[in-house]
């Protein structure tokens, strides 16, 4: 299947992934590369449009990520986006300098509707702005199709090269029109069909499946969690019972969690596949005792994870294929698909030993964002239940727990998390019976982690010194930035009660207003 796709092309800008999340919402396929992606690897790719992101640097410097002029020579329309745009002009001989105001904000814009890139674009049009340097003279042949009080060259164009430089960031939300600038850029000017969707997507890889496996026996890495039951479904519907499907349940689950699993793809359950499940909780705690470094507590529980398969394995007989519910956010958080710094190892891409027992590792999701997944399931009717369940990494509560993690420790934060979750699920239900829709504070992730701190406390008239437990609960909808919700403060209270009235080993509650940026979601 010949996919038209447009790349990005990253310069370390912190909103890389968004923007190609936005080019996929208008249903054209796209991948990030970084900079240092050779000129002839992106020509091979034949790309229907680039798109150039922001990025933390002055482009002037010497040491600036840059890209060569041959690249604005292709006849493929680019468009650059606030460090890109900068950069297109420095490199075809406009000026760039630091600009006499820091703009940074919401920011109104007046377009030029007669620019295609502006098309059905309000004449003033409030806009995401954060730069520090702007651009004081456009390149020869550009004309100037967007300003601002404080920025001259808001866009600029060269309509006869095809080639766009934005100053503000038309992927964030902030951006009002932004999605109607880039629908725009990959629909209209690059000439897009928009031919990228679920149904065909899901299709399409359960015949590559197929094609790939041939008569091979496959063993699936299933955790449960949305990834890797769409990866295990699909699987499934390509080669039915040629799939052996481990469970491992490392004892980092959520409460209840293991069977619940076991429910929906044991032997009763709707699938043909063969499911095994491995009760290794000691053999992880063991390997947990006395390590309190994330990355290492990381690094061993993926570790553990392939090792445990690996005997799986040999039980079974060969196994060509391990499947993996890798999804593009690790791929790209990991340092592979772009520029922007690894934030973290991926127990799917970071925590692989170097050596695996397997001839090939399959992963049907790795080019899709965690909403796309849940779009994969729904189109292979997997249950709504399952589908819109929260997101739980792989090396599960051993990064919710802060330092050493213990079964004792692993208690403690499965009994808080199940209260927690349960009372604002509670508290849900009830304004949406009230008020026939779901309330505006309801969070899209939301789970109880455990810190390090103890602390003094008084419970009846006795001294404690017990645990604390963070309430985290954020609103995102890409995952990839994040808000604290405002949970209603009687909820938040009737939580803390029944956390340090029911779990034992806790005597203080917090709740984690940090967003992400700076933070992360998880803990660790």
């Amino acid at each position: 299947m010949n996919q038209e796709k447009v790349i990005v092309i990253d310069f370390g800008g912190q909103y890389n992934q968004l923007v190609a999340r936005r080019v996929r919402e208008c249903n054209v396929y796209c991948e990030i590369y970084s900079y240092k992606t050779d000129l002839e690897q992106i020509k091979a790719m034949n790309p229907k449009g680039i798109i150039l992101t922001g990025g933390p640097n002055s482009c002037y410097e010497a040491d600036s990520p840059t890209y060569q002029k041959e690249l604005f020579e292709l006849g493929v329309p680019v468009l650059g986006l606030c460090y890109g745009a900068q950069l297109m002009m420095h490199v075809l001989g406009g000026k760039v300098e630091k600009a006499p105001v820091r703009e940074y904000g919401k920011t109104e814009v007046s377009v030029n509707q007669d620019s295609p890139l502006f098309r059905n674009v309000s004449k003033d049009t409030i806009c995401w702005m954060s730069h520090f340097d702007y651009i004081s003279k456009t390149a020869p042949g550009f004309e100037i199709v967007a300003t601002t009080a404080d920025c001259p060259v808001a866009a600029a164009q060269n309509l006869e090269q095809k080639l766009f430089a934005i100053q503000f960031h038309p992927e964030v939300l902030h951006t009002q029109e932004g999605t109607k600038m880039l629908y725009n850029f990959v629909r209209n000017i690059c000439g897009c069909a928009g031919t990228w969707r679920m149904d065909s997507f899901v299709e399409h890889s359960i015949e590559e499946i197929r094609k790939k496996v041939g008569n091979g026996k496959v063993l699936c890495a299933l955790s449960g969690g949305v990834d890797s039951s769409v990866a295990a479904v699909m699987l499934s519907k390509a080669i039915g019972s040629q799939l052996t499907c481990v469970f491992v349940d490392h004892g980092l689950l959520r409460k209840d969690e293991g069977d619940e699993v076991e429910e929906v793809f044991g032997p009763n359950g709707p699938y043909e596949l063969n499911f095994i499940r491995v009760n290794a909780q000691e053999r992880y705690y063991t390997k947990l005792a006395g390590v309190t470094e994330p990355e290492a507590k990381r690094k061993i529980i993926g570790e553990e994870f392939i090792r445990v398969f690996e005997e799986e394995a040999k039980k079974i007989g060969a196994v060509d294929f391990l499947v993996q519910g890798t999804i593009y956010p690790d791929v790209v958080e990991s340092g592979l698909g772009g520029e922007s710094a690894v934030i973290k190892s991926h127990h799917n891409v970071g925590g692989l030993p170097d050596y695996v027992d397997f001839k090939e590792i399959i992963e049907p999701l790795r080019n899709l964002f965690k909403d796309e997944v849940r779009k994969a399931g729904l189109e292979m009717g997997i249950p709504e239940k399952l589908v819109f369940r929260q997101p739980f990494p792989g090396p599960g509560l051993g990064i919710r727990i802060i330092g050493e993690v213990t079964g004792e420790k692993v208690k403690i934060v499965q009994d808080a998390d199940a209260i927690y979750r349960e009372e604002v699920d509670k508290a849900a239900k009830e304004y949406e019976q009230q008020n026939g829709e779901a309330p505006a504070w309801m969070p899209n992730q939301y789970f109880a982690a455990l810190t390090n701190m103890r602390s003094v406390g008084v419970m009846g008239d006795e001294r404690t010194y017990d645990y604390a437990v963070a309430l985290r609960a954020v609103n995102t909808i890409d995952f990839m930035t994040a808000e604290a919700a405002q949970i209603p403060f009687e909820v938040l209270q009737k939580v803390m009660s029944r956390i340090i009235n029911e779990v034992k080993g806790v005597n203080r509650v917090f709740y984690d207003l940090t967003s992400k940026p700076p933070g992360t979601i998880e803990f660790e």
